[in-house]
């Protein structure tokens, strides 16, 4: 079984057939393809409608100003990495979920925006973070009625994306002279995925449409004059990541709660055990990659 990959077109072999482990919002099963050329591994087809598997709970909305900004703490890394590359200016994030990052680029002096698919996000960050937002489901599209940016921003959503390569291109001509680019997606070379094939939480079926190698998403980039500056698999995101995956890996086996809290406890201690081979370069459950346009 084969399907050709979106990306350069060559003809890719089937690597598994996975289910929604993580969120149980089906019981289809989702074919998986790697390219033997760029490695990019990508599901065929896209499901006709996303938006069924993304259930109610799927976005937590805080109930106050004062609980996103006490949730946002843990995200403070985001803006620090931000600020070593970028003082000010505009700034986009595309897939800000409940709104953490864009609340802290904000309140760091950003003249922040975002585009947001899901309409209680949007609300929220409109209206209780006070953040202009463009509502879509395809960043390209709405890309085209925006200024520059100083600073676009995509923490773990370009896997979401039916369209990457199209998406990051839009975002290349978007991109003041100068201007970064931050995205954060889960790692295929990742320890973990090596272990737990199909059943690695980040593989999060059918929501995750690619998992796309860092080289490739550095290659796509620099095509399009977006310089690689920086990256790791060993940000406190990704540390953050890589407990994740233990964790569900483990959960997802029961819907007991005991059961859950008791495996949930092992998947932490298994993570503080593997934690020194997942700090390794590039063996991380996600990476981080800041590209910058050329001046």
């Amino acid at each position: 079984m084969t399907a050709n990959c979106p990306g350069c077109k060559n003809e890719s072999p089937l690597i598994f057939r996975a289910m929604d482990f993580n969120r149980k919002t089906t019981s289809e099963r989702f074919n998986y393809y790697r390219c033997p050329s760029c490695r990019l591994i990508f599901l065929s087809p896209n499901p006709n409608d996303l938006g069924k598997y993304y259930p109610e709970n799927y976005y937590s909305i805080p109930s106050s100003i004062g609980e996103l900004a006490k949730a946002a703490e843990c995200e403070l890394y985001k803006i620090d990495i931000v600020k070593r590359f970028a003082s000010g200016g505009r700034l986009l994030e595309i897939g800000p979920a409940n709104g953490s990052f864009i609340y802290l680029a904000k309140q760091a002096g950003f003249d922040a925006e975002v585009i947001e698919m899901d309409s209680k996000c949007c609300r929220f960050i409109c209206e209780t973070i006070g953040v202009k937002v463009i509502q879509s489901n395809d960043p390209s599209e709405a890309l085209k009625g925006v200024e520059n940016y100083n600073v676009i921003a995509l923490w773990q959503v370009i896997e979401h994306l039916p369209e990457p390569w199209e998406t990051l291109e839009a975002i290349s001509k978007k991109l003041k002279p100068g201007g970064v680019l931050i995205i954060a997606a889960p790692n295929p070379e990742a320890f973990q995925f090596r272990v737990l094939g199909r059943f690695w939480p980040h593989v999060d079926a059918p929501r995750h449409l690619t998992l796309i190698p860092l080289s490739l998403l550095a290659k796509q980039a620099l095509s399009l004059g977006l310089k690689p500056r920086w990256s790791t698999t060993a940000d406190k995101g990704a540390l953050g990541w890589n407990a994740f995956g233990w964790v569900y890996f483990l959960t997802n086996f029961t819907n007991r709660r005991y059961m859950k809290a008791g495996l949930g406890v092992v998947g932490r201690i298994v993570s503080s055990i593997l934690g020194p081979i997942e700090r390794l370069n590039s063996l991380g459950s996600a990476y981080t990659a800041v590209f910058q346009m050329e001046k």
